[in-house]
C-alpha cells in the first residue's frame, strides 16, 4: 500500500448502492454512491443541510484504554492529551521525513477514541499504530466492518447519547495552528461549510439515512472543493508537506513535544517555504469531459508546474478543481490540463 494513496479494493459496496437512480463512483469512492441522478439538485439540497451524505466507506478505528489520548498526542501532529469528550479534532500521521501518511478526524466519547480514515486505509493504521503501542495500557481496533459513517452538513458537535459525531474544524483556526492561505478567516470560502461525520453501527445505516435525501460523493466533493478543503490521497502524494495544502491550520500544532516529522513541519515553517502550494483552478467548461485527477498541468510554454489533484463540476461555480503547483508557479499564468485552460485562485500564498 502506498503510504498517501488508500487501498480501496478491500472497502465492499455500500448497500445504500441499491438505492434507485444510484450511480458507482471511482477510485477512492468506488464503494459508494457518485450520485442518485440529479448531481446538481443533490448538491443544493446539501447546501441547504437537507442532504445526507453515504461515506460508509471510510475507515473507522478506535483506540481504548487509560494511555489512549496521551500516546496519540505524542506520535500525531496534534495536541490529543487534553482533548475533552465530543470536542472534534483531526491530526496526521507523518513520515519521518514529514511527509502526510494518514489523515485523522478524531473525536473521544470518554472513554474510547474514535478515529476515521480514508477507505481501505484502516487495516494499514491498525497495524502501524499497534506497532507503536510498545507497554503502554491502550488497545486499537479495526471497526470498519462494524461501522459507517454518514456525513451531514451540519455545523454541531454530538451531545452525549447521541452517535459519536466528528465535526469538521475546517478552516477554523486551531489552537497551536497556523494559516498559509492567501486570505483570512472572514474571506476564506470554507467559512460558511458546516459539515460533520456520524458514526453509525453498519447494520442501522439506511435506518439512520431514514426518509431523508441522499446526496452521492460527487455533491460533497463540489462543496469540499469549493472550501479550498485537502484531502489524502487526492491533494496529497509521496512527498506533501502539510504546509503546501494548508494543513497546519486545523491538523498540526506548533507548539507541542517530539513527533515523527516534527523536525520538517518546524524548519519549513520557521525556516523556508513549501515547495508546492495548493490552488484552486476554474477549468474551462466547453468541453463534456474534466481532466481527471493527476493529470499534468503546463504553463504558457509548455513546461510542467505541477498537477491536478481533483476536478468537479459544481453547481454555481461551474468546472473547478485543485492543484499542486509549483511556489514559483507566477499566480496570474493560465494553465492547461490536457487542452482545458484553468485560471488560478491563490489558496496557499506563494
Amino acid at each position: 500500500m502506498s503510504q498517501t494513496t488508500p487501498e480501496t479494493a478491500v472497502v465492499p459496496p455500500s448497500p445504500l448502492l441499491a438505492q434507485p437512480g444510484a450511480v458507482a463512483g471511482e477510485g477512492l469512492d468506488a464503494a459508494v454512491a457518485w450520485h442518485y441522478g440529479d448531481p446538481t439538485r443533490e448538491q443544493r439540497l446539501l447546501e441547504e443541510g437537507l442532504a445526507v451524505v453515504d461515506l460508509s466507506h471510510r475507515a473507522v478505528v478506535t483506540v481504548t484504554g487509560p494511555d489512549r489520548l496521551s500516546w496519540l498526542h505524542s506520535i500525531t501532529t496534534q495536541h490529543l492529551s487534553a482533548l475533552p469528550p465530543r470536542r472534534s479534532t483531526e491530526a496526521l500521521v507523518l513520515t519521518p521525513k514529514g511527509h502526510v501518511e494518514h489523515a485523522l478526524h478524531v473525536v473521544d466519547d470518554g472513554e474510547t477514541t474514535w478515529l476515521t480514515a480514508e477507505p481501505g486505509t484502516g487495516a494499514a493504521l491498525t497495524a502501524w499504530l499497534r506497532s507503536m503501542q510498545f507497554l503502554l495500557r491502550v488497545e486499537t481496533t479495526d471497526r470498519t466492518a462494524d461501522f459507517a459513517v454518514l456525513g451531514e452538513p451540519v455545523d454541531r458537535e454530538g451531545a452525549e447519547g447521541e452517535p459519536v459525531v466528528w465535526r469538521d474544524p475546517w478552516p477554523r483556526l486551531a489552537e497551536g495552528g497556523t494559516s498559509y492561505a492567501a486570505v483570512d478567516l472572514d474571506h476564506h470560502p470554507g467559512r460558511d461549510r458546516a459539515w460533520r461525520e456520524v458514526i453509525v453501527p453498519r447494520d442501522r445505516l439506511a435506518a439512520e439515512v431514514g426518509d431523508r435525501p441522499l446526496a452521492g460523493t460527487w455533491a460533497a466533493e463540489a462543496l469540499r472543493v469549493a472550501a479550498w478543503r485537502p484531502r489524502l490521497g487526492l491533494e496529497t502524494d509521496h512527498r506533501t508537506i502539510p504546509h503546501e495544502v494548508d494543513w497546519l491550520r486545523t491538523a498540526v500544532h506548533l507548539h507541542k513535544g517530539c513527533y515523527r516529522g516534527q523536525e520538517t513541519v518546524a524548519r519549513v515553517h520557521n525556516l523556508g517555504r513549501p515547495p508546492r502550494r495548493l490552488v484552486q483552478l476554474h477549468l474551462d467548461g466547453s468541453g463534456h469531459l474534466l481532466p481527471a485527477a493527476g493529470t499534468e498541468l503546463l504553463d504558457g510554454s509548455g513546461r510542467r508546474v505541477g498537477h491536478l489533484t481533483t476536478s468537479v463540476r459544481h453547481h454555481e461555480l461551474g468546472p473547478v478543481g485543485l492543484g499542486l503547483v509549483k511556489r514559483s508557479t507566477p499566480v496570474d499564468a493560465v494553465l492547461v490540463a490536457e487542452g482545458v485552460t484553468a485560471a488560478q485562485e491563490v489558496v496557499v500564498a506563494p
